[in-house]
């Protein structure tokens, strides 16, 4: 698989189960979003426009994603605390196999602002995201256990050391979607399913 599958791969919408571990604190903090991913063509115009922001030719571009999300953390206290937003992703390859490159992003993971990172595949097929701030860097890894269940870990490193870990659950809540026979019968029943 290469990244571009990848990400067709988790077209949809998405209920993601969040567990982020501060790591100053020694406090960890639960949280849920609702994900959508809308995988983008190299000529849409979306990934045209992120790929001039970044001055990158656009004809290296081999398609992207359009993403939005909708969650909430135990720790919000006030409307100010939202977890809502959108970005959209480019995948420049670095070579033909396109399992690496730079990933242009119109919105940071760890930091609201435009900014280009590294993906890779791994021998396992997972993806990796590997993005470095001006004050941070984020490292984040998504993998599949089955077609409707997909797994993320990522950390987040400031000047001085790690700060956060986070572990998602992520079950694909389309109307086709039924458990198969290597997702765990325990979580959907957790969901109600």
């Amino acid at each position: 698989m290469n990244a571009i599958e990848f990400f067709h791969h988790s077209a949809g919408h998405w209920r993601s189960l969040r567990t982020t571990h501060h790591l100053a604190f020694r406090r960890t903090e639960a949280g849920e979003s609702e994900i959508v991913v809308e995988p983008l063509a190299a000529d849409d115009p979306q990934v045209v426009a992120i790929c001039q922001l970044h001055q990158v030719d656009p004809a290296t571009a081999i398609g992207g994603a359009y993403v939005r999300w909708d969650g909430s953390m135990a720790w919000d206290r006030s409307e100010d605390d939202t977890h809502t937003g959108s970005t959209v992703f480019a995948l420049v390859p670095e070579d033909a196999s396109q399992r690496s490159g730079q990933l242009l992003r119109e919105r940071g993971y760890a930091e609201i602002v435009p900014v280009v990172g590294q993906f890779q595949m791994d021998e396992a097929d997972g993806l990796i995201l590997i993005t470095d701030y001006d004050t941070m860097s984020s490292i984040e890894r998504f993998w599949f256990a089955s077609p409707n269940l997909r797994l993320r870990t990522s950390t987040v490193k400031r000047f001085g050391g790690f700060s956060t870990a986070t572990f998602c659950t992520e079950v694909r809540t389309e109307a086709a979607l039924s458990p198969d026979e290597n997702a765990p019968a325990e979580y959907f029943s957790l969901l109600g399913w």
